[in-house]
């Protein structure tokens, strides 16, 4: 099956056909074009997975192509080819366009990996944009990303409440997106024209959020010297969403429900009362009913906002959605600190799906902020990774490798394993270990022993000690030795020069 279409516009007739043997050989469909206007009309004969378009054409400008062609189709993925390579031909490059830019002469490796890169993260945008599309039509929710089953029977419940007056609680782990939801409750509602206000009511100091919350007339406090408005004002027919409401005051809870019950309030220092029309939206990281039964929430305020309750599956429950959310993440912050399109490796991708994120969809979302921050190749391997989230997949997989060889707990069902000393089990989990590691590094043995962070001769020692057997890679154009009698066109081997 081809790993990908891709069209190259080049006017030298030797890079063309030197990138064409070097791509098909790797199982790539390649398109020709001599000139801009070539491309274009290639371009409108058929869909591509990646242009890789030079700067230099005879008929237009590079850049001004480049630009042309991302207007009419923003998700291709476009590799620039120049013979300058500096910072401004870099920032033009993205600018106007495109995912990276490689420079005459390049290294084959390095331009296949780029194209590798690029068309995988062409055919995340495009699933992406299919599943927004699908979001909408069916929810009308462009920020939500999630395609699992708990996530869309989310989005199921916010359509029937969205257009309800209903007050709605939200709840879930931190870091879920409660806020999103609460927003996206918000955007599908009659309200949706309205304020739409948050507060944070962990972040306010007790002493300052009834004022925040209700207003104040001049000289109710000593500060007060003028009269304000509070947030349940400037939300009137609009929404007002409560984070943490756990964290408010029982003084507090009480003036809230009254609020909700007659619909109006007082400002501080006011006799009059103030009538409002605000749809409320709570969330709690923490079980509320338990906060009842521990006497630290009022029942009466509890069932006034649990007339809809809304639960967020925490992201290790949801783990198809995390390619996604790498994606969408990846996209905003390459694009926040001026940086080409990263890559996250086929391993440190692993971790990130396996890995169980207690801090959910904020914590990967710093994660691969961190990454790309710190990222200066193009894809992003382990060493970006942080420690905690690296340390806790090397612990999960030594425990499932021990599981094997180690008998049943008290009361767990399972026959005991045959008997091995403790030097056999050591020595086989340890080679299995040492396997693993062989393959996520492509068999390359100095890397495999930077990523176990051991010299190159102890990892040396070791694999013959166990008896594991080395190979490579059946491709010379990563490294490795082509099988017996295999051709290969020089022209593949070509080194562009212009």
């Amino acid at each position: 099956m081809p790993r990908g279409s891709i069209l190259v516009i080049d006017d030298e007739v030797e890079i063309r056909e030197g990138l064409q043997v070097l791509l098909t050989s790797e199982d790539y469909i390649v398109t020709e074009a001599e000139t801009g206007e070539a491309g274009l009309a290639r371009l409108e004969d058929r869909p591509f997975d990646l242009l890789l378009l030079d700067v230099s054409l005879p008929d237009r400008n590079g850049l001004d192509l480049l630009r042309e062609i991302h207007s009419r189709d923003p998700q291709l993925s476009i590799i620039l080819i120049t013979a300058f390579g500096s910072i401004d031909m870099a920032r033009a490059a993205f600018k106007n366009g495109a995912q990276d830019y490689i420079t005459k002469p390049w290294s084959n490796d390095e331009l296949l990996a780029q194209v590798s890169i690029a068309i995988e993260g062409s055919r995340l945008r495009e699933e992406n944009v299919q599943l927004k599309r699908a979001l909408k039509e069916r929810y009308n929710f462009p920020n939500i990303i999630g395609k699992s089953e708990k996530m869309l029977a989310v989005l199921d419940l916010v359509t029937q409440v969205a257009p309800s007056r209903s007050t709605v609680l939200i709840s879930g782990e931190s870091g879920t997106g409660k806020e999103l939801i609460a927003k996206a409750i918000h955007a599908a509602s009659t309200r949706a024209e309205k304020p739409f206000v948050p507060v944070n009511t962990g972040s306010i100091p007790v002493d300052l959020l009834e004022s925040q919350l209700f207003g104040h007339v001049r000289g109710a406090f000593t500060s007060a010297v003028a009269s304000k408005k509070g947030l349940f004002e400037v939300a009137d027919q609009g929404t007002i969403f409560f984070d943490e409401i756990s964290t408010i005051s029982p003084e507090t809870q009480a003036k809230l429900l009254r609020v909700i019950q007659e619909r109006e309030f007082m400002r501080l220092g006011a006799t009059d009362t103030i009538k409002v029309d605000v749809r409320i939206i709570a969330a709690s990281n923490e079980d509320l009913l338990s906060l009842v039964h521990a006497g630290r929430f009022r029942e009466d305020l509890y069932h006034r906002l649990n007339v809809i309750k809304i639960t967020l599956p925490p992201l290790r429950e949801r783990k198809e959605d995390v390619p996604l959310l790498v994606h969408r993440f990846i996209e905003r912050f390459s694009k926040d600190n001026e940086k080409p399109l990263r890559h996250f490796s086929h391993s440190a991708m692993r971790i990130l799906v396996d890995y169980d994120w207690p801090g959910n969809v904020r914590e990967l979302e710093n994660v691969v902020e961190r990454a790309i921050v710190l990222s200066t190749q193009d894809t992003m391997d382990l060493d970006l990774l942080p420690e905690n989230v690296r340390s806790r997949e090397v612990a999960k997989g030594v425990r499932l490798q021990l599981a094997e060889f180690l008998p049943p707990m008290p009361g767990e069902s399972g026959s005991r394993p045959s008997t091995r000393s403790l030097f056999e089990i050591l020595e086989e989990v340890e080679r299995r270990i040492i396997l693993d590691m062989l393959e996520h590094s492509n068999w390359n043995q100095t890397e495999a022993a930077e990523r176990f962070q051991i010299p190159l001769s102890t990892l040396n020692q070791k694999i013959k000690r166990l008896g594991i057997e080395t190979r490579r890679r059946n491709n010379p154009a990563r490294g490795g030795t082509p099988p017996a009698g295999t051709q290969y066109s020089d022209a593949a081997n070509y080194t562009a020069s212009k």
